[in-house]
Parts: C-alpha cells; sequence; structure tokens
C-alpha cells in the first residue's frame, strides 16, 4: 500500500504510539491522518504539536460505538489499531479494560469490513507470549502465561485474541491484518501507565526530587526496551508492506536490566545519588524475569524494519522531553 498520499486513521490517535505514528505518516506523505481518541487516556498535549497541519483531522470517536467507527473509517485506506487498556489501567478496571481490548477490536474490523479498509495494523504485546524465558522468543513461540499475575493474565489474553482477529479477519474477510508485538516502549509524551516503562520516568522524577533512585529486588530484572519512534516507523512499514495474517515482534533485540537503566539514568542526569534496593511489593508487574532473548529477524525480511535509537540514546530524547515539560 503506498503511504503518500493515503488516507489513514488511528484509534487512540491521542495516544503515546498514536501520536508518533501519526508524525512518522506525514513525514512519508500521507494525504489524511484521521486521529480518533475518546481521550479517557490519551490527552490533548500528546499531539498539540499537529495543531494546524491541513492534514490532520481530530475526531472525538470511541472504539466502543460502532457506529462512531463506520463514520470515521469512511474512505480510508488503513487503520492503526492502536487504542486499548494497557496492563495497569485493565487491572485497575477489568470490565472496561476487557470490553475495550476485546469488544473494541471486535467493532474496529468489523467497521473495516463495512468501509472496505484495506489493512489494519494491530497493537500486540510481548505480554502475549508469557513469562520469558531463556530461550529466543521468536514468533513461533508458544504462549505460557500461568507464572503472570492476573490482570497481566487477562491483558496478555487480550492481546492473542486480537492478533487471532487480524488473522481470521485476513482469511475469512479480505481485510489484511497485521500485529505488532511490542517490547517495552517508551520515549517523548512517556505517560504514566506503562508498567515497565514508567519505572524510568518514575526514576528521573525521584532524582529531580533529590531522592536516590529505586531499584526493584536485586536489579537483575531484564526488558527489552524499544523507542517509541522505531515503534511508529515499524507501523508504518507493516501498513505499506504486502503482508496480512502475521505477527511481527518490534524491539529492540537487547536486554537491559534495572541496574544498567538506573545507571544511564545518573549518568544523562549527572546524578551522584546512590540507588536504593526496595521489594517490588504489590506493585503491577508484566515481567520479571533475569533474561529475555527477543528476536526480531522477521521484522527485517518482511519489513525491512529493524531499530535505529539505542537505549542511551532514547533515553536521553525521553529526558530532554521531560524537562522541557517542567
Amino acid at each position: 500500500m503506498d503511504i503518500a498520499g493515503g488516507t489513514f486513521v488511528i484509534t487512540g490517535g491521542a495516544s503515546l504510539i498514536g501520536s508518533h505514528v501519526a508524525d512518522r505518516l506525514l513525514a512519508d506523505g500521507s494525504g489524511k491522518v484521521v486521529l480518533l481518541d475518546n481521550f479517557a487516556l490519551g490527552t490533548p498535549e500528546a499531539i498539540a504539536h499537529l495543531d494546524g497541519d491541513s492534514r490532520v483531522e481530530l475526531v472525538r470517536g470511541d472504539i466502543l460505538r460502532t457506529g462512531e467507527l463506520f463514520d470515521a473509517f469512511a474512505g480510508a485506506d488503513g487503520v492503526f489499531a492502536i487504542a486499548g487498556f494497557l496492563t495497569l489501567p485493565l487491572t485497575q478496571n477489568p470490565p472496561l479494560g476487557l470490553a475495550v481490548n476485546v469488544d473494541g477490536m471486535v467493532n474496529v474490523f468489523e467497521a473495516c469490513r463495512f468501509a472496505e479498509v484495506k489493512k489494519v495494523v494491530f497493537s500486540s504485546s510481548i505480554a502475549a507470549i508469557g513469562e520469558p524465558g531463556p530461550e529466543p522468543i521468536t514468533e513461533e513461540t508458544h504462549s505460557n502465561l500461568a507464572a503472570f499475575q492476573a490482570g497481566t493474565k487477562l491483558y496478555a489474553a487480550s492481546k492473542l485474541i486480537g492478533e487471532g482477529l487480524c488473522q481470521l479477519y485476513s482469511s475469512k474477510y479480505g481485510v489484511g491484518g497485521v500485529a505488532l508485538r511490542y517490547a517495552t516502549v517508551y520515549g517523548e509524551r512517556q505517560h504514566y501507565r506503562g508498567v515497565n516503562a514508567l519505572y524510568i520516568i518514575q526514576n528521573y522524577d525521584r532524582i529531580m526530587r533529590g531522592e536516590s533512585p529505586q531499584i526493584t529486588g536485586d536489579g537483575s530484572e531484564v526488558h527489552d526496551y524499544v523507542h517509541v519512534a522505531d515503534v511508529a516507523r515499524a507501523n508504518v512499514l507493516a501498513m505499506a508492506a504486502d503482508a496480512a495474517g502475521e505477527i511481527f515482534n518490534i524491539g529492540s533485540g537487547v536486554a537491559t536490566n534495572l541496574v544498567r537503566l538506573v545507571e544511564i539514568l545518573r549518568d544523562i542526569t549527572g546524578s551522584d545519588l546512590e540507588p536504593e534496593y526496595v521489594e517490588a511489593g504489590g506493585a503491577v508487574k508484566s515481567t520479571s524475569g533475569s533474561t529475555i532473548d527477543f528476536r526480531i529477524g522477521k521484522a527485517k525480511r518482511l519489513l525491512g524494519w529493524e531499530p535505529e535509537v539505542g537505549i542511551e540514546d532514547g533515553m536521553r530524547r525521553l529526558i530532554e522531553w521531560r524537562r522541557e515539560q517542567g
């Protein structure tokens, strides 16, 4: 699909990822970008920089209201299905979170079928795999959610359902669905709802208050941190690619533990505050393992995508943005 001149709708358009996907589409010459959001989790500030761009249309809408999707999707070439509850808000409000993540995605695909939208790029998650072990995590790795906390298990299951909808609607209805399994997404316009990325911004805030950064447990917990600009580029490449019914891992391919994360933060801020080690307590967590081997080769082969922003550079960009917020 040609991105230049095309019309695209982003559900959850006023979100961290949604706003960056809009930036990428506009940079690639899209003719029209519709940002659909009910602002329950998205914020006007995330898309304030797009004010005045004649190619951008902001629509207040909800993926639980199918009629609003029919109107928004009319004439669209593709839809980026980003709207959804993350682990933390879903744990806090399971009825609404599951309705949005499951019924909302059904509504998105049904509206796309009705409006003859050619393609949907769905925002999935590495959580769909479950607690990572020492073995490589590929798109074919079997899901094992048994070790997850209850809320995380529900979130992961909802993402598996979304992936199934991508495959079903691709094969049965001709609405090409592609699922992108994100690792831990962070970057400019960072919110306070991503369980793992939250660790970065909370520790930065602690350092700015003159408080010691905190390391959970012994600090060996690892995650794959992928910058939101790389995620946005993966979305647009997936929309443009001749791929349907596929799942792609989108991450950095690099494991970073909590000790290293705090080291980077201290280097960027010039802080000499010694970190303190604390117990996790009852905090909501998605994964807590000391190994992760997230393979991203399929995205490189079929989409021509690979990450460009390393963790040090990405965190500097995040902190620079956070400082600008005051």
